[in-house]
């Protein structure tokens, strides 16, 4: 196994507010993914709340708190374990944070899932939404 093979593993920020959720769009693809929650690696020490506390803040500018995690898996489209973390929005708006990473930050509605993640989430998240989000 090479070094560029060993992905850290990422923690994703699941921001419901407004009865929208906020998902950002990456700049590059990765496998199938262009739109996502924002989230990134967890570092060294760090939760994965407490990572997807941080990322939130360099990604998209906002202040949130997590509230509970949400579930964990290996993403299927890319091969890297993934935790999905439950988070309140505290303050800010949502802004490109990471020019390099992300190309657009969108609050979109329960109807709208599908169109931005055609595949479906992952099940633990879709129920989270199902019942966070009016439909």
């Amino acid at each position: 196994m090479t070094e560029q093979s060993v992905q850290p593993p990422v923690s994703t920020a699941i921001i419901v507010d407004g009865g929208k959720v906020l998902m950002i769009r990456r700049r590059q693809r990765e496998g199938k993914l262009l739109w996502a929650f924002p989230g990134g690696g967890i570092e060294a020490g760090e939760s994965p709340e407490q990572a997807a506390v941080r990322e939130t803040a360099e990604e998209v500018g906002l202040e949130v708190k997590a509230v509970r995690v949400l579930g964990d898996r290996v993403h299927p489209q890319t091969g890297v374990p993934m935790s999905y973390v439950a988070c309140e929005l505290i303050s800010g708006e949502a802004i490109v944070g990471d020019a390099e990473e992300i190309a657009a930050v969108a609050w979109i509605r329960h109807e709208e899932i599908a169109e931005y993640v055609p595949w479906g989430l992952f099940g633990p998240v879709q129920e989270y939404l199902d019942e966070a989000l009016p439909r």
